[in-house]
């Protein structure tokens, strides 16, 4: 993800967290505190329609918490991977709301996220199609984020311990790696995000805005089951 070095945030600077990656929506405000953040309120999105319901959370967690979107010194985006739908149209209203009231982002990856939860390298998510997005912090090595099934699991060197918040992936992960330990947590939220995103936004390192896209791993069914209709049309 590119970044830009900017002023960094001060002590006190209010974050707001938007998660739409998974089948539970978060939106989340925090106050920034050194390298920390502490939590001022979190709301649930309901059901998976996001686009309907995210403008509107947000507005309600400012709301509660008594400030404007001005106010704002950060906003922090989890930009996937997750959800085709959920992962375009938070970072949609992400652009929006930046791009309007001139606000810095941090993007940060929902797997990032989860792993640094259970306070470990690795961590996966269902992915559907018996696959997982993964992952990997493997020993001296920077952490690489993939799409893994059972050619990838075979690949690789299983972990001695990895983060899950699915039983999909519970199920794939103890059948390819029966002697890792499967750390069970809920799933990541927007709070989650704040805390992961808090030192980066305190440093001053934001995300190009006019860079910045979904982290998928995995392309669209749009483009590839198009691809043959696509080829062939190419080729008349």
């Amino acid at each position: 993800m590119p970044v830009n070095l900017s002023n960094p945030l001060p002590p006190g600077a209010l974050l707001l967290g938007i998660d739409t990656c998974g089948p539970m929506g978060t939106v989340a405000l925090g106050r920034l505190a050194g390298g920390a953040v502490e939590i001022l309120g979190q709301i649930e999105l309901e059901g998976r329609s996001y686009s309907s319901t995210l403008v509107s959370a947000v507005g309600r967690v400012l709301a509660e918490a008594g400030v404007a979107l001005k106010d704002l010194g950060c906003i922090v985006a989890v930009s996937g991977p997750g959800s085709f739908t959920g992962v375009r149209v938070g970072l949609s209203a992400v652009k929006g709301l930046a791009e309007a009231a001139q606000i810095p982002v941090v993007a940060v990856s929902r797997l990032e996220v989860l792993a640094l939860k259970a306070g470990v390298a690795w961590a996966a998510i269902d992915a559907h199609r018996h696959e997982v997005f993964l992952r990997a912090g493997e020993a001296g090595q920077e952490a690489r984020e993939l799409l893994a099934g059972a050619p990838e699991f075979a690949a690789l060197a299983p972990p001695s311990r990895i983060a899950i918040s699915d039983e999909a992936a519970a199920t794939l992960l103890a059948a390819a790696w029966p002697g890792t330990e499967l750390l069970h947590l809920a799933a990541p939220t927007a709070a989650d995000a704040l805390s992961l995103a808090a030192p980066r936004a305190a440093a001053g390192e934001f995300a190009d805005l006019a860079l910045l896209d979904g982290h998928y791993l995995r392309r669209s069914d749009a483009e590839i089951f198009g691809e043959p209709a696509t080829a062939a049309t190419e080729r008349a």
